[in-house]
């Protein structure tokens, strides 16, 4: 079976976000005071064949341990569909 699979990645909640920040005054500029935090992340959609949405979902997270994100700056959140 193929399974599609989303790949989250994003900073870790305890770094400064550069992008989010920037994002985050030029919202303030434009007066949209209600937004209160900007963090910028990444999507990966993968297509993925494997016998189980497990097997998927396991493919998904080696590749991210190895390729899409880095451990040091990122976190990564994986869905199945």
């Amino acid at each position: 079976m193929i399974f599609s699979v989303q790949v989250k990645v994003m900073p870790l909640r305890e770094l400064l976000d550069p992008q989010g920040k920037a994002v985050m005054g030029g919202l303030q500029n434009l007066g949209m005071k209600s937004v209160s935090d900007v963090r910028i992340g990444k999507n990966i959609t993968l297509q993925v064949e494997a016998e189980s949405s497990e097997l998927a979902k396991q493919i998904a997270e080696e590749a991210s341990k190895k390729l899409l994100a880095n451990p040091v700056m990122e976190y990564f959140e994986i869905s199945v569909n």
